[in-house]
């Protein structure tokens, strides 16, 4: 018998994605809503609990509105709004962030899709705070770059007009962007990173960076210990892959491929640098494990079936 999906702002990025990878598949059935009634409570409240899962594609306000419409005890709503990642009431989707991640997403009917610089980050890091290498009270700053394509639609429109811009832009310069919240709480910090994204004049890819000293350290460590703590933490892990130490084949003449992850759901994480300075860098697609692919692993762990499914 299909599971029946209702996604509720289809028509943005994520959720244009997220119908994308269900469309394809045989054991899900979309219910659709009609173009003139998307902004109708009554109809999307009737869809909401009519699915198995619904996926809220929406604004922050509009999707705690959508939440309330909730009243099936039998729908799981994933969230991929920033309004309920760190809500302890929500389980944080994503499963490979710690061993009992996965049994807390099947048992939830309120999931919280996290943002994609916060997937990058919270891989990277969570490993080296949980093994102690890394104090919780350690103040990180790392970087992002990713495509204009995390922006939404009016981001894309001004990449593809005719006023594009063909330079990267740095922004969130206030140091408060919306994923710092997530950042710090699933990667174990007791103190918020400083962090700066940078969009890039490209459709889409990830790659966050964050920078290590070595006296940050509870004890001396290498780029291969470093290395190591990661791979141990993600035996197993089918969409995370710890690359090996090198210099050579991780880059190409030196300079590192942001797209490489591009239409997957895969996490590359990298170490770089040497026993003074270090470098952690996490790679993704900003609209696969950064958006859709993500919510979409999260709904096949709660239904119990296979987590690769419908994934690449």
């Amino acid at each position: 018998m299909a599971h029946l999906v209702f996604v509720d702002g289809q028509e943005g990025t994520t959720g244009l994605h997220i119908n994308e990878y269900l469309a394809r598949r045989g054991d899900v059935e979309l219910l659709r809503i009609d173009a003139e009634k998307r902004k109708d409570p009554a109809e999307r409240k009737r869809l909401i609990n009519a699915s198995d899962v619904t996926f809220l594609c929406l604004p922050d306000d509009a999707a705690r509105e959508a939440v309330a419409l909730a009243d099936n005890p039998r729908t799981c709503v994933i969230d991929a709004s920033t309004a309920h990642r760190v809500d302890p009431a929500w389980t944080f989707g994503l499963p490979e962030l710690a061993r009992e991640q996965r049994a807390r997403i099947r048992a939830s009917k309120r999931i919280a899709n996290p943002g994609c610089h916060a997937t990058a980050f919270i891989l990277a890091l969570r490993p080296l705070v949980a093994d102690g290498l890394l104090p919780a009270g350690t103040q990180i700053a790392a970087n992002s770059i990713s495509g204009y394509s995390g922006g939404g639609k009016k981001l894309i429109a001004h990449y593809q007009g005719a006023q594009r811009s063909d330079a990267p832009r740095p922004y969130a310069l206030g140091l408060t962007h919306k994923h710092l919240p997530e950042m710090r709480v699933y990667a174990g910090l007791e103190v918020a990173p400083v962090f700066q994204p940078v969009v890039g004049p490209f459709y889409k890819g990830l790659a966050v960076t964050v920078y290590l000293h070595p006296r940050q350290f509870s004890r001396q460590a290498t780029p291969e210990d470093v290395r190591n703590i990661l791979a141990g933490y993600y035996a197993g892990e089918a969409f995370v892959r710890v690359a090996p130490i090198s210099l050579e084949a991780n880059t190409e003449g030196g300079y590192f491929d942001v797209e490489a992850n591009n239409d997957t759901n895969r996490v590359d994480l990298f170490v770089f640098g040497n026993e003074e300075r270090m470098l952690l860098i996490a790679r993704l697609d900003n609209l696969g494990k950064g958006a859709s692919g993500a919510a979409v692993q999260s709904m096949n762990v709660h239904l119990g079936i296979e987590e690769s499914l419908g994934l690449v």
